[in-house]
């Protein structure tokens, strides 16, 4: 079991390294889309708005199953549920401290949904995450992006305490929010004029 544990987080954390963007972005004849950003991100949103809606739509179909099917191949095996934290953090922590990129990444939110799916049919977390975004997005809309991510990550953290309690998805979850954290104060993103608006009205 242990020796298994070790294979899928490596392979997940293997997995997560594979940086997307700037390789279809050169397939694309797109350039250095990381060069060309604000926060030289090396993530979906950089693909769309760099390299077009195809170089988008790739990056962001890859980077979701490049944390999917670690945890979802993982999850069909018989597994110790304890070693769950490990394995579904470890795509996120590829993609944010990347092996084949001198350990520098993107901020991991295409890949920790891709993981979250990959725990299906535990939708809890996925929905949650899902959730807070488009709420924090769409109806008490919170700017810059840089403190959207941080409160729907966060929302999505207690909200699942409060649903599921502690278990081995949670702490996972909690490891995963760690991550992006540490990647987003580390970001180039805009972290100046902080506004809440409420959007929705009736």
């Amino acid at each position: 079991m242990f020796i298994k544990i070790i294979i899928f987080t490596v392979l997940g954390y293997l997995s997560g390294s594979v940086l997307y963007a700037p390789l279809f972005a050169k397939l694309f004849g797109k350039g250095d889309i990381i060069e060309k950003s604000r926060d030289k991100n090396p993530g979906t949103a950089n693909a769309f708005m760099y390299g077009g809606f195809v170089c988008g739509l790739a990056t962001l179909i890859c980077d979701l199953s490049k944390g999917f099917f670690p945890v979802w191949l993982c999850m069909r095996g018989a597994f110790d549920m304890r070693a769950l934290p490990f394995v579904v953090a470890a795509p996120v922590a590829g993609h944010a401290f990347s092996l084949f990129n001198h350990f520098k990444g993107g901020k991991g939110i295409a890949t920790s949904f891709g993981v979250l799916l990959g725990l299906l049919p535990m939708w809890q977390p996925v929905i949650s995450l899902a959730l807070f975004f488009v709420f924090f997005s769409l109806i008490l809309r919170i700017t810059p992006h840089y403190y959207r991510t941080l409160a729907s990550y966060i929302a999505a953290l207690i909200s699942l305490f409060l649903i599921v309690g502690l278990t081995p998805p949670l702490f996972g979850f909690g490891v995963i929010c760690a991550i992006v954290f540490v990647r987003m104060l580390a970001s180039k993103e805009v972290k100046t004029n902080f506004e809440v608006k409420l959007l929705w009205k009736r």
